[in-house]
C-alpha cells in the first residue's frame, strides 16, 4: 500500500526555503553593507593621498619614483599649503559661495607659487588634474592629470609624462601682458607662429578633441583664477622695485 503525500509538510518545506533564502539575502546584505563601509575609508584614504600626489607632481616635487607614503605626507605637509580664495583672489577662511580652492607650494614658509585645480570635460567624461604656476603669475612650473576616461594610446596620453612635461616654461601672457591662456596645438607646437609657442604644448596625434576640450578647460579655470595671478605678478613687480611687500599667507 503507497503512502499518501503529507500536503502540510510540504507546505512547511517550501516555506523553510523561503525563510533560508530571505534569511540568506538579508545576512549576505549585510556583509556587503560592512564592508563596503569599511572599503570606504579605505578608498578614501587612497584618493587623499593620489591628490597629494598629483598636487606634488604638478609642483615639481615629485620625481622619477614614487616616494613612500610617508615621505609623501612629509612632502606635502612641509611645502604645500591649501587655502581658500574669493573672487578677488584675497585668501578667506570661511567656505563662501564663490569661494576656489587653491594650494601654494613653498619653501622654508614662503609660497614659491601656486597651484590650481582643472576639472573640465573630456571626449568621454571629465577630466581632472592640477596645473603649477611661479611665483611670478604667469609661468608654468608643472602639470598632472589624476583623473580621466579618455581613450589608451589617443586621449588617454594626456597622463603621460611627455605631455605633462610640455607645459613647464609656458606661460598665459603674450608680450603685451595679456592674458592668453594655454592651449594644446595640433600637432608641434614649434609649428605654430614665434609669438604663439610660448602658449601652447604639443598636440596628441589622433586626440583633437580631447585637446580641444582640454584647452578649454584649462582657459576657463584660468580665467576663474586670474585674480590670484594678478595678486602674484603684482607682488613680484614690487619686489623687482625693491619696495617692501606683504607676503601672500
Amino acid at each position: 500500500m503507497s503512502e499518501t503525500p503529507n500536503k502540510n509538510q510540504d507546505k512547511n518545506s517550501r516555506k523553510n526555503v523561503i525563510l533560508f533564502a530571505l534569511l540568506l539575502s538579508v545576512i549576505c546584505s549585510v556583509l556587503i553593507a560592512v564592508t563596503a563601509g569599511g572599503l570606504r575609508g579605505f578608498q578614501q584614504a587612497n584618493m587623499e593621498l593620489d591628490k597629494k600626489i598629483n598636487i606634488l607632481k604638478a609642483a615639481d616635487l615629485i620625481k622619477g619614483k614614487k616616494p613612500s607614503k610617508e615621505k609623501i605626507n612629509e612632502l606635502y605637509d612641509t611645502h604645500i599649503k591649501e587655502v581658500l580664495v574669493d573672487g578677488q583672489g584675497k585668501v578667506i577662511e570661511t567656505n563662501l559661495p564663490n569661494s576656489l580652492s587653491l594650494y601654494f607650494y613653498q619653501e622654508n614658509g614662503s609660497p614659491k607659487g601656486y597651484i590650481l585645480p582643472i576639472n573640465t570635460r573630456g571626449l568621454w567624461g571629465k577630466i581632472q588634474g592640477y596645473l603649477a604656476f611661479e611665483n611670478d603669475g604667469q609661468t608654468v612650473s608643472g602639470f598632472s592629470i589624476f583623473s580621466h576616461s579618455e581613450t589608451p594610446g589617443l586621449g588617454g596620453e594626456i597622463e603621460s609624462a611627455w605631455f605633462q612635461k610640455n607645459f613647464k616654461g609656458k606661460k598665459i601672457l603674450n608680450s603685451q601682458n595679456k592674458f592668453v591662456s594655454i592651449g594644446i596645438a595640433k600637432g608641434k607646437s614649434t609649428n605654430l607662429p614665434k609669438d604663439k609657442q610660448d602658449h601652447y604644448v604639443d598636440g596628441i596625434s589622433g586626440a583633437t578633441l580631447t585637446g580641444r576640450y582640454l584647452s578649454e578647460g584649462i582657459e576657463q579655470s584660468l580665467i576663474k583664477y586670474e585674480a590670484v595671478s594678478i595678486t602674484f605678478r603684482q607682488k613680484q613687480l614690487r619686489a623687482q622695485k625693491d619696495v617692501p611687500a606683504k607676503s601672500v599667507q
